[in-house]
C-alpha cells in the first residue's frame, strides 16, 4: 500500500465514523431526546444527555479533525493540497469538496460544540442562553447534514474520474 492509498483509506475511516455521528445525531438522538422528553411517564432524556451524548460528541469532532487532516495528507499526494484547496490549476470536485468539509469543520469546532457544552450542562448557562444554543447546535448540525451529501459527492466524483 502506498502512502496516498493509506492516507485515503484513513480519510475514508475518519469520514464513516464523522459523517455516521453526524447522521446519527440528526436522525436518531434529537428525535429520541424529543420522544424521551415528552413521555411524562418513562425515564426521560437525562441518560442520553448524560452519558451517551458527550461520549458521541468527543468522537464526533475528532473524527471531524481526523477526517479533515487526512484529507488534506491525501490531497498533498495527488498534485498539491493547494492546488485543490485553493484552486491554482482551477476549481476540481475533490476541491469542492475539501471546501465543504472545511465549512463542516468549522460548524463543529465553532458552533455544534460550544453550544453543545451549554446544552449538556458541561459549560453553566442560563435558561435562555440553553435555549439558544439549541437552536444555534441544531441549525449547524443539520447544515453539515446537507453539506455531506454534495461533499461526499464530490469525493465519488473524483475517485471514479468524474470530469467535475
Amino acid at each position: 500500500m502506498n502512502t496516498w492509498s493509506f492516507f485515503v483509506w484513513l480519510h475514508v475511516l475518519a469520514g464513516i465514523a464523522w459523517i455516521g455521528l453526524l447522521y446519527y445525531f440528526n436522525f436518531i438522538q434529537v428525535p429520541a431526546l424529543a420522544e424521551a422528553a415528552a413521555d411524562k411517564e418513562g425515564p426521560g432524556p437525562a441518560g442520553i444527555s448524560k452519558y451517551v451524548a458527550p461520549k458521541a460528541l468527543l468522537w464526533f469532532r475528532w473524527g471531524a479533525v481526523a477526517t479533515w487532516l487526512t484529507g488534506a495528507a491525501a490531497l498533498e499526494y495527488i498534485g498539491g493540497f493547494a492546488t485543490h484547496f485553493f484552486a491554482t490549476s482551477g476549481v476540481t470536485a475533490i476541491g469542492v469538496g475539501a471546501w465543504l468539509g472545511t465549512i463542516m469543520l468549522f460548524n463543529v469546532w465553532v458552533l455544534i460544540w460550544p453550544n453543545q457544552k451549554k446544552v449538556l450542562g458541561i459549560v453553566e448557562a442560563s435558561a435562555e442562553e440553553i435555549a439558544k444554543a439549541k437552536n444555534t447546535a441544531l441549525l449547524a448540525s443539520r447544515t453539515n447534514t446537507m453539506l455531506s451529501v454534495p461533499m461526499i459527492m464530490c469525493m465519488v466524483a473524483h475517485g471514479h474520474g468524474l470530469p467535475f
